[in-house]
């Protein structure tokens, strides 16, 4: 799977989160919100954290935090290595099942 549907937030700004979709392929990082692009960045672009209240994505200047129902599968597809403990737990639990 490398398409997420989540909700996005601007890191600092006290704005209701928006509904988004994620495209991870091609190596790339797709965010859309309904028929509106978000931003399209080559994951070279960007830095992620994956944090307790989401994924933080540094990008031109800004931090935009996204909360995805899949986080586990969703750190994998972006080759995330660190995480926050109970992440990483599912993230393992995941690759075992692939195993």
């Amino acid at each position: 799977m490398s398409e997420y549907t989540g909700s996005l937030r601007i890191d600092g700004d006290s704005a209701a989160p928006m509904g988004v979709e994620i495209d991870l392929t091609e190596d790339r990082i797709k965010v859309n919100a309904g028929d509106v692009e978000v931003g399209d960045w080559s994951r070279s672009e960007v830095r992620v954290n994956a944090l307790p209240d989401g994924f933080h994505i540094r990008v031109e200047g800004e931090v935009l935090v996204i909360d995805v129902t899949d986080d586990a599968r969703f750190a994998l597809d972006l080759g995330l290595r660190t995480a926050h403990p109970q992440l990483r737990r599912r993230m393992s639990a995941l690759l075992r099942d692939d195993a």
